[in-house]
């Protein structure tokens, strides 16, 4: 642990983490639960750092079935989303909490919105830089490197820091 920046707190057995405790990753991400034989086993939950959960139960290491909820308190659903999906989930605060006056704070869920440094976009748990395609939380610390999938979706949805004109351009 003390190589990777990792550190856990709770019980041991063996010299292994067994019984309750708290593990937390080098990005701050969190496990509080049950751990057997130094793996999560049993009932535990994830803390990430965007205030999103995932409550599980895990298998030596494996979790076998859990529930995700989004830092909005939107819950996944496999089946029956009614409005939000992977790709377009912007109603939501306003079909739980109602409409708020027009402008920029109709743009993202959360009550204020960053600045996004430039040429970079606002991914939902942090920016991103396309040139390095390296996602860093909002205050600038490393999370993890974007592969083709996520980088294509990033691209193609999130928020950018600039500006494109679109549509038709009278000439003067």
């Amino acid at each position: 642990m003390e190589f990777t920046g990792s550190s856990y707190t709770g019980a041991f057995k063996n010299g292994r983490m067994e019984g309750e405790g708290e593990y937390k990753f080098p990005t701050e991400t969190r496990y509080v639960g049950e751990m057997k034989n130094g793996m999560f086993h049993g009932k535990g939950v994830l803390h990430f750092t965007n205030g999103s959960i995932y409550e599980g139960t895990w298998e030596k290491g494996i979790s076998k079935q859990g529930k995700y909820t989004f830092s909005d308190g939107l819950k996944y659903q496999e089946k029956d989303w009614e409005f939000c999906d992977g790709y377009d989930r912007q109603f939501y605060t306003e079909r739980c909490n109602g409409l708020k006056p027009a402008g920029e704070s109709q743009l993202i869920d959360q009550d204020s919105l960053h600045v996004i440094p430039d040429g970079c976009y606002d991914c939902g748990d942090g920016f991103y830089d396309p040139n390095a395609r390296v996602i860093t939380d909002y205050e600038h610390h490393f999370l993890r490197n974007a592969d083709d999938y996520e980088h294509e979706w990033i691209v193609s949805t999130c928020r950018k820091s600039w500006d494109e004109i679109v549509g038709h351009s009278p000439e003067n």
